[in-house]
């Protein structure tokens, strides 16, 4: 048994396809059954049951793969160790980050990033949070750029910044007269939400207090895949959605003029860098951080955590 051939039935475990397995791995298909086959016939059982489409583990393949999880974990948690003793800042680093983040926060830190450290290969992944939190927890993603707090007992949560939450408005609907918002002046049925998934959607029902009530109430809904969607959708109709802090610093000014603040205090998100419990490469973590603390406009620096809504219920 060889790690290759651990990393192989890994690769068809995710894709449950060994063609696509092995591209993943890049090595042609016949490379990776013949080691898979090898392996199988070492250890006397069949990992995989080839006769289903997709293809799926025996029992037996699960145990080997949650072993497999395990043993290949240890080894890259070996090489970690050994570069971080080291003070070497190269190699890959896999990061995750949420839609409700990514088209606003990665322009303003990745340039420089990537210019200070030129030895790093970053591969990004853009992901709703709970795919995220699994994908960190199993190792499939170095670090992740989320909203907390997550309370999961596997992951690690490195608090960054706090984003306002604040209410964008149709100039037909009756609070665009108004100076601030509270939330109870949010009726539910001109509310524009994110589709079910992403934690910001939670966030807003909370902070309407609309989780039980939502659903009942609404006489028309669409949920959209991206904040850009919604606030299209309140510029040609009526009605309300929420954005955060990060998401207005490119607005117009005749889009400004359509955001109001919530009354002091404001809600706010919680933005937080996870990574496993069991992650070693501090300087990398500490270096990530710093670029986008050092990144973020001062206003975004400066704001206190208070009034931060869940993301979840209760």
């Amino acid at each position: 048994m060889t790690l290759t051939q651990l990393e192989y039935i890994l690769a068809v475990d995710e894709h449950r396809h060994f063609a696509t397995a092995a591209a993943h791995c890049y090595v042609t298909q016949p490379t990776l059954s013949m080691q898979i086959q090898k392996m199988e016939e070492e250890m006397g059982l069949k990992i995989f049951d080839r006769s289903r489409q997709p293809v799926i583990p025996t029992p037996l393949g699960e145990l080997v793969l949650e072993h497999a999880r395990r043993v290949m974990r240890e080894v890259k948690l070996l090489e970690d160790v050994i570069k971080e003793k080291q003070g070497l800042i190269h190699g890959e680093l896999r990061l995750g980050i949420i839609p409700t983040l990514a088209p606003y926060l990665l322009p303003i830190f990745l340039p420089s990033f990537l210019e200070k450290y030129p030895e790093l290969q970053l591969k990004v992944k853009e992901m709703t949070t709970d795919n995220l939190v699994e994908a960190v927890a199993k190792g499939r993603l170095d670090m992740a750029l989320v909203v907390t707090p997550l309370n999961h007992k596997g992951i690690e949560e490195y608090p960054l910044f706090y984003e306002e939450m604040m209410a964008y408005v149709s100039r037909k609907h009756a609070a665009y007269k108004k100076t601030y918002m509270l939330a109870k002046d949010i009726d539910v049925h001109d509310l524009w939400l994110l589709e079910e998934g992403h934690c910001f959607r939670d966030q807003i029902l909370n902070l309407c207090e609309l989780q039980q009530a939502h659903k009942d109430l609404l006489l028309f809904e669409y949920e959209a895949g991206s904040l850009e969607t919604l606030k299209k959708m309140v510029e040609t109709n009526r009605g309300i959605t929420i954005l955060p802090e990060l998401a207005t610093y490119d607005l117009t000014a005749s889009q400004q003029r359509m955001l109001r603040h919530f009354k002091t205090p404001a809600p706010m998100r919680e933005v937080s860098l996870i990574a496993s419990k069991t992650f070693v490469k501090e300087k990398l973590l500490e270096a990530l951080k710093e670029c986008v603390l050092s990144s973020l406009p001062e206003k975004i620096r400066k704001n206190k955590p208070r009034n931060v809504i869940p993301v979840q219920e209760g």
